[in-house]
C-alpha cells in the first residue's frame, strides 16, 4: 500500500513557476513508477510527466509541455517533484501525483494503483 499526499500548488501570475512535491509512504517506494497527471474543469485527466523506477530512473513527458517541465524523485526522502517553469493560464489544473509497479504504458491514468488527492495550480495572464 502507497500513500501519496501532494503538496506546492497555489496561484502564480503567467511566466512563473512552481514546485509540486508528493510525499509518499509505504514500503519499498523505491520500485514504484510515479507520474504526474493534471485535470482542468470540464476536461479529462490527462497525462503530463513519469519517472520509472528502472532504466536509471528514465523519465518521460507530454508533448504539450514544450520541455518546461522537469519531473525527479528523491528515493530518500521518498518524494517525487514535478519543477513548472514559464507557467501559462492553460496549465491551471488540479494536480495529481500517482504511483504504480507497471514499467509501461506510463501516459495511462489507468495502469496507476495509487493516487494523491490533488493540489490547485492557478495561473492568471
Amino acid at each position: 500500500q502507497v500513500h501519496l499526499v501532494e503538496s506546492g500548488g497555489g496561484l502564480v501570475q503567467a511566466g512563473g513557476s512552481l514546485r509540486l512535491s508528493c510525499a509518499a509512504s509505504g514500503r519499498n517506494f523505491i520500485w514504484y513508477t510515479t507520474g504526474w497527471f493534471r485535470q482542468a474543469p470540464g476536461k479529462e485527466r490527462e497525462f503530463v510527466a513519469a519517472n520509472r523506477w528502472s532504466g536509471g530512473g528514465s523519465t518521460s513527458y507530454a508533448d504539450s509541455l514544450e520541455g518546461r517541465f522537469t519531473i525527479s524523485r528523491d528515493n530518500a526522502k521518498n518524494t517525487v517533484y514535478l519543477q513548472m517553469n514559464n507557467l501559462k493560464p492553460e496549465d491551471t489544473a488540479v494536480y495529481y501525483c500517482a504511483a504504480k509497479r507497471a514499467q509501461d504504458r506510463d501516459s495511462d491514468l489507468r495502469q496507476y494503483d495509487y493516487w494523491g488527492q490533488g493540489t490547485q495550480v492557478t495561473v492568471s495572464s
